[in-house]
């Protein structure tokens, strides 16, 4: 039922808000310094050490800069520690420029798949807007960083460095979100005539001009490199006229991206499923883009026992939520907004992912976490914001804002149950590309 406001209505809010004399003091510092400011929790500052009860040996940070490639330095973050660990080089970064050119490269091909599959939609049906809307874009997966890999292998950063256009995607993700775009009414067009023929020619076409493009903005990748490097007692190693894929089975052969599974924890889903979102897989005949949906304490476990072997975990979470990104705080009680305004804005987690109020936005690593007597009190988190946010580019988390506002964790199979590692070889329940796990 409509409601109009009445001149009664409003006099009465006005008198609601004035009788209490506390909100005009709080009204004052709120728009002094604005609310984020003012509900600012200071407390946090000292319960949030920077002390880990286990602790990955690392030391430099990454810099995804203005672009949203955090998915794929995140993956990449996961293996040059390994690749420090089993080298003992912990300084040792990958190219994200080479995967980054790869990607716009799949996205593309499987793009031009995905219209022509529902050519038979109208135009502004859901799942066909959803495929337009993601055009261009650079946000990602787990798997998808996994597939490039696995299909184009890795380079050092310094056989393919970063440039303007792969810190600062926008000009680029717009001019290839244009061209897809553009190209996809095309292929609809023949697709609904029946011009098998012509989609072939149109579709090699359409992807020389998506790799000149992306060649021009970022540089073609190197086909081959040689391997220098100075590990961390300052020895000297050169290895010469290499290819990404016999860098990759070379030195990092015995990685195996078929054993690791993503757990995720959306409480608005049926537990004990996977889950699958074909809107983001990027390579096509590669990885399927897929969730083993689970409690919570399931991804705690399982991080933590892979962290205490050693190995850093990827994970989605919502970053901008309870977040300091200067100092590097991630705590569920950081902004107090509710006391700041007396009302109740708190929503379950699930509730959030319900009305998209929540949802996973970013990607980071774990490498490190601290235990007291079998409970975790914070997380050691590796960003990829450089040196100049948290303490040199590494953030703090409690374990509410684990609970609250992780979404995803990345682990080896062998940490699951034997019933999780059933269900996650299973058969796979779709998603659509609206779905709060998008």
């Amino acid at each position: 039922m409509a409601h109009k406001l009445t001149v009664q209505e409003l006099e009465k809010f006005a008198e609601n808000f004035n009788e209490k004399p506390q909100n005009q003091v709080v009204a004052r510092a709120a728009q002094k310094s604005g609310v984020l400011a003012a509900s600012y929790n200071e407390r946090v500052q000292g319960e949030l050490t920077r002390v880990f009860s286990t602790e990955l040996d690392t030391e430099n940070v990454t810099n995804q800069r203005q672009s949203g490639r955090c998915w794929e330095f995140a993956t990449l973050n996961i293996l040059r520690h390994y690749f420090g660990k089993k080298y003992h080089c912990k300084n040792f970064t990958f190219s994200q420029s080479y995967n980054f050119f790869w990607d716009k490269i799949e996205r593309a091909n499987i793009f031009y798949d995905n219209i022509l599959a529902t050519a038979d939609e109208p135009l502004d049906s859901r799942t066909v807007k959803a495929y337009l809307n993601g055009a261009g874009g650079d946000g990602g997966q787990f798997h998808m960083g996994a597939a490039l890999i696995e299909k184009y292998g890795v380079v050092p950063s310094y056989a393919m460095p970063e440039s303007f256009n792969t810190n600062n995607t926008a000009g680029l993700g717009k001019a290839l979100g244009d061209k897809l775009k553009k190209d996809a009414l095309v292929l609809r067009k023949l697709k609904q005539a029946g011009k098998d023929d012509e989609i072939e020619k149109a579709r090699k076409q359409f992807l020389s001009e998506v790799y000149q493009i992306t060649a021009i903005a970022v540089g073609e990748p190197p086909k081959k490199f040689d391997l220098e490097y100075r590990d961390d007692d300052k020895k000297y190693h050169l290895d010469k006229d290499l290819t990404p894929l016999e860098f990759l089975h070379k030195y990092m052969g015995d990685v195996d991206f078929n054993d690791y599974v993503v757990l995720s924890n959306a409480p608005d889903h049926e537990y004990d499923k996977l889950y699958g979102l074909p809107f983001e897989d990027n390579v096509e005949g590669s990885y399927r883009i897929k969730f083993l949906n689970v409690p919570m304490e399931y991804l705690e476990t399982a991080a933590v026992n892979q962290l205490k072997d050693g190995e850093a975990v990827w994970f989605g979470n919502d970053v901008g939520e309870q977040s300091d990104r200067k100092k590097g705080y991630l705590d569920s009680n950081l902004y107090q907004l509710s006391d700041l305004f007396g009302v109740d804005l708190k929503m379950s987690k699930a509730d959030r992912l319900r009305t998209g109020a929540g949802a996973s936005t970013h990607a980071m690593a774990f490498v490190g976490v601290d235990e007291d007597s079998g409970h975790v009190r914070q997380w050691k988190v590796e960003n990829s914001w450089g040196e100049k946010n948290g303490d040199k580019g590494y953030f703090v988390m409690n374990n509410d804002w684990f609970n609250d506002y992780v979404y995803e964790v990345v682990v080896h199979k062998k940490y699951l149950t034997p019933e999780q590692v059933a269900i996650a070889e299973g058969p796979i329940t779709d998603l659509p590309a609206w779905d709060s796990l998008a």
